[in-house]
C-alpha cells in the first residue's frame, strides 16, 4: 500500500509512456463520453423516481452507463499496465483503483438485479443512485489526479548538471 507522503505522479519514463500510448487518447475520449451518459442517465433516473414516467428509459440508461464503465475500466487497466507496468493498483493511482472496485461492484450488482428482474424498478433505480454516488466520488478522484498531472512540473532542461561537488554519504 502506498505511503501518505506526497509523490510525483509520473517519473519522466512513465510520462513518456503515458504521452506515447494510444490508450491515453482512448481514456481521454471515453471519460467525457461516460460522464455525458452519466449526466443524462442521472436525470432520467431522478425523473423516473420523481414522476414514475419513462422508467424503462431510466433503467436502460443505467445499463448503457455500466457498459461504458466496463469499457473505460478495461482500457484504463491496459493504460495503467503500459504506463506503470501493472494492470491495477499502481502506487500513483492506488486509491482511485480501490474506489473503482466498489464502483464496479455496485454497477455489476445493478446489472444482476436488472437482468434477473429480482427487484422492483424503484429499488433498481435506488441501487443505480448508490452506484452513481460511488462513481461521482471516483470521477472526482480522477479529475483531481488529472489536475495534479497537469500541474506536475517536468524537470527543467536548464537545471545545472550534478558535478559531483556534493558530499557523498
Amino acid at each position: 500500500m502506498p505511503t501518505s507522503a506526497p509523490q510525483v505522479l509520473y517519473t519522466p519514463a512513465q510520462r513518456a509512456r503515458r504521452d506515447a500510448t494510444a490508450w491515453t487518447l482512448v481514456q481521454g475520449i471515453l471519460a467525457p463520453v461516460q460522464f455525458l451518459i452519466f449526466g443524462i442517465s442521472l436525470y432520467l433516473v431522478l425523473r423516473s423516481l420523481q414522476t414514475g414516467e419513462h422508467t424503462d428509459w431510466a433503467l436502460g440508461s443505467v445499463v448503457l452507463k455500466t457498459v461504458v464503465l466496463y469499457a473505460i475500466m478495461v482500457t484504463g487497466a491496459i493504460w495503467e499496465k503500459v504506463v506503470f507496468g501493472q494492470y491495477l493498483f499502481a502506487p500513483a493511482f492506488y486509491w482511485e483503483d480501490v474506489v473503482s472496485m466498489g464502483v464496479l461492484a455496485l454497477h455489476t450488482a445493478y446489472l444482476w438485479v436488472w437482468w434477473q428482474g429480482l427487484w422492483s424498478a424503484t429499488d433498481q433505480l435506488l441501487l443505480a443512485l448508490a452506484a452513481y454516488g460511488s462513481y461521482a466520488i471516483n470521477a472526482a478522484q480522477y479529475i483531481r489526479k488529472l489536475r495534479m498531472a497537469r500541474m506536475q512540473k517536468q524537470p527543467s532542461s536548464t537545471s545545472l548538471p550534478n558535478t559531483g561537488a556534493q558530499a557523498s554519504t
